[in-house]
């Protein structure tokens, strides 16, 4: 999947209008407690942390599914060109919040899976705000906050 071009349009009143409403997305009761739930519990770095934190069938496995398909889907519409992406790195910042909790159970489902490709848009806009936040000199502090180091 290519990344989203340097060179991109000005941001627009529909650009503004999908953020507005991936914003009214996650007020919904479900998510909001998925997302409650995920910042106060969420620190596998295994899959068999990730197991016994969110068994097969479990809510707390359907949260963690929830939170990081919902940032997965959001960030698609940035690599898709859909959603301007500078626009949604400035008003996005749980999403590298989500990626920095869960990129190394993602990586081993990935190998489990035989599915390359699984949360393949999270990280592709979280490595762009990686990259950002480094060279503001911003992402160790932000990285520390996420896991607790």
């Amino acid at each position: 999947m290519a990344s989203p071009s340097k060179a991109e349009r000005p941001a627009t009143y529909d650009d503004a209008n999908l953020l507005l409403r991936l914003y009214e997305l996650r007020r919904e009761e479900k998510l909001r407690q998925a997302r409650e739930w995920f910042m106060k519990n969420f620190h596998a770095k295994t899959l068999e942390e990730f197991e016994k934190l969110c068994p097969q069938g479990s809510q707390e496995n359907a949260y963690a599914r929830m939170i990081w398909s919902y940032w997965d889907m959001a960030a698609s519409f940035v690599t898709s060109g859909i959603l301007h992406r500078e626009l949604f790195i400035q008003n996005s910042n749980e999403l590298l919040f989500v990626w920095l909790r869960v990129s190394e159970v993602i990586t081993l489902w990935r190998a489990r899976m035989n599915n390359p490709h699984m949360a393949e848009n999270l990280e592709t806009v979280a490595n762009l705000m990686i990259e950002q936040k480094k060279q503001a000199g911003s992402f160790e502090a932000f990285r520390k906050m996420v896991q607790g180091a």
